[in-house]
């Protein structure tokens, strides 16, 4: 009974497989290692990787890094690196490493899968899974009607040594990508040297910002989303809240997502994992366990995330964010890297 059933289930697949235009092959069984470059960190990819080995009966093997260092680590690489896919926390990598024409277009019916807003305008990556930029703040140290309504207004002597930030994180120097785009190279560093001369705290990623949030270390942070319920799901009282920018470069929806690599010679099985991601299975992970955004249709959010209808983003091409050597340049221009 168990055999028929597991039998059922491959059919199933196989069946899902084909419709999206892509070819199981006979010698499943025979398949190599698919080698996955991660910016994602391991807590989140781990039990991730193992849901999609067990449902495409496929080996896969994970390079964890932070999505900025492994996009650099890829164009290094060039035509000799051993990785498959290349799995990041935000679509500037993304668009960093597709600009050296080191990914493949992706097959149209994974593409579409997702909101055009959500994938490279060429087809060459594919959102995962949403998240919003926000600020953060400690509800003991501060009153909603004090919250700033732009990441500009952070320069406010009156938030000097209150506010921290995370430069050397991905996601962080996607947002100053978008800010380049919004506000020009020159204002965008000088947004970075008044904050730096105001007294902003550097911490390694955005868990730690939030941690310090609630330690009363600082009173606001720029974080995403999603990190703060990690910390409500153990302790309800933990006093600290999001608030919502809007319009400015502070209130980004961007992307974590997906890119076959040219140097691939799994396509088919590189493919299969591109699909899984996009499954109901997977999405409803990432937006139950981790309360990140779906981005594929039908699939419910977090009760706890405000849907991403009612937020207010810039309007920013993602594929914009690709300039990631202009960014890191104007990052260490400014002391901060």
């Amino acid at each position: 009974m168990v055999a028929m059933q597991m039998r059922q289930v491959s059919a199933v697949i196989a069946a899902v497989f084909v419709a999206w235009g892509i070819t199981l092959s006979a010698t499943a069984q025979q398949q190599k290692k698919l080698t996955v470059y991660s910016g994602r960190e391991e807590k989140i990819m781990a039990p991730l990787i193992e849901k999609a080995q067990k449902a495409l009966n496929m080996d896969i093997e994970v390079r964890y890094g932070d999505s900025t260092s492994l996009a650099i680590a890829l164009i290094e690489e060039g035509k000799n690196s051993p990785a498959d896919i290349f799995y990041a926390q935000d679509a500037g990598s993304l668009g960093a490493v597709a600009k050296e024409n080191l990914t493949q277009k992706l097959p149209n019916q994974l593409l579409q899968k997702v909101e055009p807003q959500f994938r490279s305008s060429t087809g060459q990556w594919v959102g995962i899974s949403g998240r919003a930029r926000v600020i953060d703040y400690n509800t003991k140290l501060v009153k909603p009607g004090e919250l700033p309504g732009s990441v500009m207004q952070l320069t406010d002597p009156k938030w000097r040594d209150k506010v921290g930030w995370s430069p050397t994180n991905g996601s962080f120097q996607s947002f100053v990508s978008a800010m380049r785009i919004m506000e020009g190279d020159r204002q965008t560093l000088e947004w970075l040297k008044a904050m730096k001369a105001n007294g902003a705290k550097t911490y390694d990623g955005n868990s730690a910002i939030v941690e310090a949030l609630g330690r009363g270390e600082i009173a606001l942070g720029l974080v995403n989303n999603y990190y703060l319920y990690r910390f409500t799901k153990d302790d309800p009282n933990f006093p600290v809240a999001i608030h919502h920018t809007q319009g400015d470069a502070g209130a980004l929806i961007n992307a974590a997502g997906v890119a076959v690599l040219q140097t691939t010679d799994q396509k088919n099985d590189a493919q299969k994992f591109v699909a899984y991601l996009l499954s109901q299975e997977a999405q409803q992970f990432l937006t139950q366990q981790f309360y990140e955004y779906p981005l594929v249709g039908g699939i419910p959010v977090s009760q706890k995330q405000v849907p991403l209808q009612q937020l207010q983003p810039p309007k920013i091409d993602l594929s914009q964010l690709s300039d990631l050597k202009g960014t890191l340049g104007l990052l260490q221009e400014a002391g901060l890297l």
